[in-house]
């Protein structure tokens, strides 16, 4: 069954960093959208807490091609489905905005800590 992550980030295949890029080039492109989040400058990537009341955040829509990939970005993101209370992020149910106004369910990680500025 395939999935659909939101990708704001490192993960885009024509960003994503060494030790993922050959599991983000596995991703299929959807197309452009948007979520509710705020995002932070964490550095060395941002780090996104969904928030209905914050403006759209800008990005784009993949589908998961299979298991193996999603644990690779899974472990990347550090989001440890049997331990969030110690992941640096975790894999979030939200529902993104394409250009013609139609909803799509997808994942999304977002930052499991709180921002500190």
């Amino acid at each position: 069954m395939p999935t659909v992550l939101f990708i704001y980030g490192t993960l885009h295949p024509d960003r994503a960093p060494r030790e993922i890029a050959a599991a983000a080039r596995r991703l299929q492109p959807i197309g452009p959208a948007t979520i509710q989040a705020r995002v932070y400058n964490l550095g060395e990537y941002p780090g996104a807490i969904l928030d209905p009341t914050a403006p759209p955040i800008p990005g784009k829509l993949f589908t998961i091609p299979d298991s193996e990939t999603l644990a690779a970005l899974d472990a990347y993101e550090d989001f440890r489905p049997n331990d969030p209370a110690n992941s640096l992020f975790l894999r979030a149910e939200t529902t993104a905005t394409t250009p013609d106004g139609s909803r799509q369910p997808c994942w999304v990680y977002v930052y499991n800590r709180e921002p500190t500025y």
